[in-house]
């Protein structure tokens, strides 16, 4: 079949999920014992294919683009669609960094012996099979693939039919890959369907083969993953990040982090989306960091303390503080000091990224311990939320709930651990 064809029968889709579930099954068992050697051979040879075939998957990718800027699609969702040569440069350095990474598998997290003689080891193991369900990022095939390979996973794939074209062809050079290293093709598999019932089977575990999900995609995605799914999920909620900039704040450093934190690329989930100032420094601050903002293209939506101080503020409405806009939006607030931020965080923020901006290590720490966030930051910039600026090669996504893993999901988190007993003939009494 074509990489480029969809499978659209439905009659036809339970019967093909199942046999990639239990291709998938097979390839991780292989997987789990293969070499960090084999593994590395086999993410080397695919970024080498990446950028063999750049100029086909900008190609493939340009297709893409224009269906769904035909469909009217946000500028965001474009954004996250678009590659360049840039990109997939990037993508590629991204596949070869995570072949660089230790191999995370076999490693001893703990040992211990017992009164009775009984030595204990606690020892890393691939999950299993992993499936990735993702929209409009077809950089995730490559990632997710990359990641789930070097842990020892095998990955299902479901991108979304916007990414069509450029997912099949990464996902081609993921197999390139594969086979230079003489490992079975399903350890990445693709669902070459665009049939939303693959999805539920996914969801229901295709017949107990795949061990957890991790979801990529907007809200209502990521809402049906969790209301559906019969096996563990690595939840990747919306982020709804925020930058508060404390009474101790510098501002030309204030300035620096919030446009970039804002401004930068507006459409990935560590893009911040409100903004809160302590009131005690919002006669030296506010203004300047609106002047900056509303320059860079930012359109500013602001409780009634922000209007007041600056006519191009749109009124803010309770909903704005609930919204990732994923676009050049900002809501902005004046708040009561650091206590009022973290209030404030707690009731409206989702688990994700928070930054404080302060020169005061008190209040700095107290942000730090207090706000429940997967990732909280002190004078950054909240669009180094990304597993590859954590040194993890890419990441398959940022985990927001608090089970098994939390924030950037790389190579380590992608693995589980199993207990080795050694004994000497010993026996219960």
């Amino acid at each position: 079949m074509n990489a480029l064809e969809l499978v659209q029968p439905a009659d036809d889709v339970a019967a093909l999920m199942s046999e990639l579930g239990r291709n998938a099954r097979a390839a991780g068992r292989t997987l789990a014992l293969a070499s960090p050697e084999t593994k590395t051979r086999a993410l080397l040879a695919a970024a080498a294919a990446v950028r063999a075939r750049a100029g086909e998957i900008v190609e493939a990718n340009a297709q893409d683009y224009a269906a769904a800027q035909a469909r009217g699609v946000a500028g965001s969702f474009l954004d996250r669609l678009s590659l360049d040569a840039r990109r997939i440069e990037a993508m590629a350095r991204g596949v070869e960094e995570v072949a660089a990474l230790p191999d995370p598998v076999g490693h001893v997290l703990a040992r211990f012996e017992r009164p009775n003689g009984l030595a204990i080891e606690r020892v890393s193991v691939p999950l299993g099979v992993v499936g990735i369900i993702y929209e409009s990022r077809p950089a995730v095939t490559a990632d997710a693939g990359a990641l789930c390979l070097k842990a020892g996973n095998a990955a299902i794939l479901r991108g979304g039919s916007e990414s069509w074209r450029s997912s099949a062809l990464i996902h081609a050079c993921l197999v390139e890959g594969l086979r230079a290293a003489g490992l079975p093709e399903a350890s990445i598999s693709r669902v070459p369907t665009t049939d939303r019932a693959a999805v539920g089977l996914m969801l229901s575990g295709l017949g107990g083969t795949i061990d957890v999900i991790v979801p990529r995609g907007g809200k209502s995605l990521v809402a049906r993953v969790e209301a559906e799914a019969r096996v563990p999920v690595f939840a990747h909620l919306e982020g709804l990040v925020h930058v508060y900039v404390d009474r101790d704040a510098d501002l030309d450093k204030a300035k620096g982090i919030v446009l970039n934190a804002k401004m930068r690329r507006t459409g990935v989930c560590g893009a911040a989306e409100t903004l809160l100032v302590d009131r005690a420094c919002a006669q030296t601050h506010l203004r300047p960091l609106l002047d900056a903002l509303v320059a860079a293209g930012c359109e500013i939506r602001g409780d009634e303390a922000v209007q007041a101080a600056d006519p191009r503020v749109k009124p803010a409405g309770e909903e704005d503080w609930r919204t990732e806009y994923l676009d050049a939006i900002l809501s902005v607030k004046l708040v009561d000091g650091l206590e009022a931020a973290i209030a404030h965080i707690e009731a409206y923020g989702s688990h994700h990224t928070d930054c404080v901006v302060t020169e005061n290590a008190a209040a700095a720490a107290r942000f730090l311990n207090e706000v429940d966030s997967a990732i909280v930051m002190h004078n950054a910039s909240t669009q180094f939320a990304d597993g590859g600026e954590f040194g993890f090669g890419a990441e398959i996504g940022i985990a927001t709930g608090r089970m098994h893993a939390r924030g950037p999901v790389g190579v380590e988190q992608l693995t589980t651990f199993k207990y080795k007993v050694l004994g000497d003939g010993q026996t219960r009494p």
